[in-house]
């Protein structure tokens, strides 16, 4: 058998006036409560079996619902200029200040309603795609580089070391202090470290400025320029500094020997610095035992 809704409405109310049954037992019987019974047994009574179909649960009468003529003000001037809401209201506001006008969400409402809304495409979210277990046989095969955490000198002023390593013979290819994270600043280093040394395969960093950003795929300018040089940018899972966790340990040796305490400025803490990385020739020695990577810039 099949059934629906307004059917066994129906056959309820008929059952109740047949006078075979109590309201309390074709309640039970039917599954509803004693106020939906007398609801139905009073809409049939008042409206027949007609009276029994769903009802539009929307309310009579809507004293906030925009006037009418303000409405079709608003579709003729989007017909006409194709404005959007924000700038629909202000003009339609300068040209009728007699009138109320609604609120900015109003008006996109009202246009969504008539069809007249152009919804943007929602960007496709991408997934990070983490960076691979770091295993590597010869220098110059991936390069772990970051931000050290910034402090102040002497003379008040930020410093933002900006360190690289080779990650096969641990050498530390570069330490230096710059005045903030910006590529303005980084890119100048990593030329002067590629005329150096090389290039290598991959730079392995985490999703801060100025390696990554917030935007699609989260390219920024280094590391399309990284790229275009033919390096792989490898970016660890956000929240996990220990897939570059080699890096972060040398960091922990260049904070406790050269930044506590900080020096009097930037020009003299370079010495300090300098102290714990390798000279140009060891740097150059430790990326010459890969012989294939002599790139141009």
């Amino acid at each position: 058998m099949e059934t629906n809704v307004v059917d066994e409405r129906v056959r309820f109310a008929r059952d109740f006036a047949s006078g075979h049954w109590s309201m309390t037992e074709l309640c039970e019987r039917y599954g509803v409560t004693r106020p939906t019974g007398y609801k139905w047994v009073a809409r049939q009574r008042t409206a027949g079996d007609g009276g029994l179909k769903d009802r539009s649960r929307a309310p009579h009468h809507a004293p906030r619902r925009t006037d009418g003529e303000v409405e079709a003000l608003v579709v003729a001037a989007r017909l006409q200029y194709g404005w959007g809401a924000k700038k629909l209201g202000k003009i339609l506001r300068t040209r009728h200040p007699d009138r109320v006008w609604p609120a900015r969400s109003t008006l996109n409402a009202l246009l969504e309603r008539h069809g007249l809304l152009r919804k943007n495409r929602r960007r496709r979210k991408w997934s990070h795609p983490g960076a691979p277990a770091v295993e590597t046989e010869h220098a110059n095969q991936v390069w772990p580089a970051d931000f050290k955490g910034q402090f102040k000198t002497g003379d008040g002023q930020y410093c933002y070391p900006l360190t690289v390593t080779d990650h096969f013979s641990r050498a530390l290819l570069v330490c230096r202090g710059l005045r903030s994270v910006k590529t303005a600043d980084a890119q100048p280093v990593f030329r002067a470290l590629f005329r150096a040394v090389g290039l290598p395969d991959a730079i392995r960093t985490d999703n801060g400025a100025p390696f990554a950003s917030t935007g699609i795929h989260g390219l920024s300018t280094l590391n399309v320029w990284w790229m275009q040089l033919g390096i792989v940018h490898q970016r660890i899972t956000p929240a996990n500094p220990q897939q570059n966790g080699q890096h972060e340990r040398m960091h922990r040796e260049l904070k406790r020997e050269t930044a506590r305490p900080a020096a009097s400025s930037l020009r003299a803490q370079h010495p300090s610095v300098h102290a714990m990385s390798h000279s140009p020739q060891t740097a150059r020695s430790a990326g010459a035992k890969a012989s294939s990577h002599t790139h141009s810039e």
